[in-house]
């Protein structure tokens, strides 16, 4: 989430807004007011009440109550969000933050190997959060219709309350859907996990989820709901991302950095020539290198930053002039699914392994690679 912006803290749990959020405001409340008069009329209908129009209608007022419509709703996601996230932490999992974006909201967490007896009350904590939202703002349309005399105010606060009641109902019925990654999803697969192994758990209800996420695309195809197709896609690919996180943590689970390091290591001094350097990967086989200076690790070079200089500029050039410097580390004894996310997040093919100050080894994504490839046919 490099493109948030934080704006709070919580409970320890810093809360930060990305960019999508400022654009989607305008869009839900040019959405909710151009629709206000349908809207109304269904609401007034659906909780029996009449609704006076007067200030509802009147010159921009209806964009404003879009405005603050669509931000009622997202403080509803944020207290979702903030649910899920006060349980996983009363469970003993750190919370990294909670981010407010295009689709809602996400609480970014620890990656642990999933308990269902954790992710059970973790994952229906959100979507009854939404579910108490929805029927108090319902409520709260009864109240002031009994007790706010004039009409038009009577009225924004029923159609304001209303829609926002209806709109958290509908995030839970919505969240409860047994689809990764919902929250639904992370419900079956907590039931299912009582009954069978968790990755046979992950891989059913991920399977249920790509179903859900194809029925979606299908329906918004036919209706022309790009909404709807938008879903499908972020339906499929976290069932898909959630079948694939939970495979490496069985794969790699009790397997350290140590047991996967290439030692000795082969290294290169900041002054190589680039020249030299290219040699060394011709002659090795290997495309990258740490930069070791008078015994510390000063950097690492890849075959990557060779490209980014033209071949004629590279005869003047040394190992120093093109290495990353203060490069990303792990100790011998870093679970090696540290090591897989490290390389994933920050793109790099390798990694050095420093011990007491000293490099002791080198690990690999291809190094990461062969111990799952390995621990499968065990």
């Amino acid at each position: 989430m490099n493109a948030s912006l934080q704006i709070g803290n919580l409970a320890g749990i810093p809360v930060k807004l990305h960019w999508s959020f400022l654009l989607v405001i305008p869009l839900f409340a040019w959405i909710i007011g151009s629709q206000i008069l349908l809207t109304t009329e269904l609401i007034a209908a659906l909780f029996g009440v009449p609704i006076d129009v007067t200030l509802i209608a009147a010159g921009l007022n209806p964009y404003i109550l879009g405005t603050v419509v669509a931000l009622g709703l997202f403080v509803g996601v944020f207290i979702h969000e903030m649910a899920h996230s006060l349980i996983a932490k009363a469970k003993g999992i750190k919370i990294h933050s909670i981010t407010l974006l295009i689709l809602g909201g996400v609480s970014q967490m620890e990656e642990t190997m999933p308990d269902p007896k954790v992710e059970l009350p973790m994952a229906l904590a959100g979507p009854l959060t939404s579910l108490a939202i929805g029927l108090v703002s319902a409520a709260l349309v009864y109240v002031f219709d009994a007790i706010v005399a004039d009409p038009g105010i009577a009225g924004v606060l029923a159609f304001t309350f209303g829609y926002l009641g209806l709109l958290n109902i509908l995030l839970f019925g919505f969240n409860l859907l047994p689809a990764f990654p919902m929250d639904g999803g992370r419900v079956l697969r907590a039931w299912l996990a009582r009954r069978m192994p968790l990755s046979r758990a992950t891989r059913i209800a991920a399977d249920v989820g790509k179903a859900f996420a194809v029925l979606f695309g299908i329906v918004g195809l036919l209706l022309l709901n790009p909404i709807l197709i938008i879903i499908a896609f972020f339906i499929y690919i976290g069932a898909n991302q959630e079948a694939t996180f939970l495979r490496y943590n069985i794969l790699l689970q009790d397997v350290t950095v140590a047991d996967a390091m290439s030692s000795p290591v082969v290294t290169v001094e900041p002054t190589t020539p680039l020249s030299r350097l290219v040699e060394m990967m011709y002659e090795t086989k290997h495309l990258g290198f740490p930069v070791v200076e008078r015994g510390a690790l000063v950097g690492i070079v890849a075959l990557a930053d060779v490209h980014k200089i033209s071949p004629l500029d590279r005869e003047a050039m040394q190992v120093r002039d093109v290495m990353t410097r203060n490069p990303a580390t792990l100790p011998p004894s870093a679970p090696l699914l540290d090591a897989l996310r490290v390389i994933t997040g920050k793109d790099i093919g390798r990694i050095p392994v420093v011990a007491d100050g000293a490099l002791v080894g080198i690990v690999t994504r291809t190094d990461v690679l062969r111990v799952m490839e390995l621990r499968e046919e065990e």
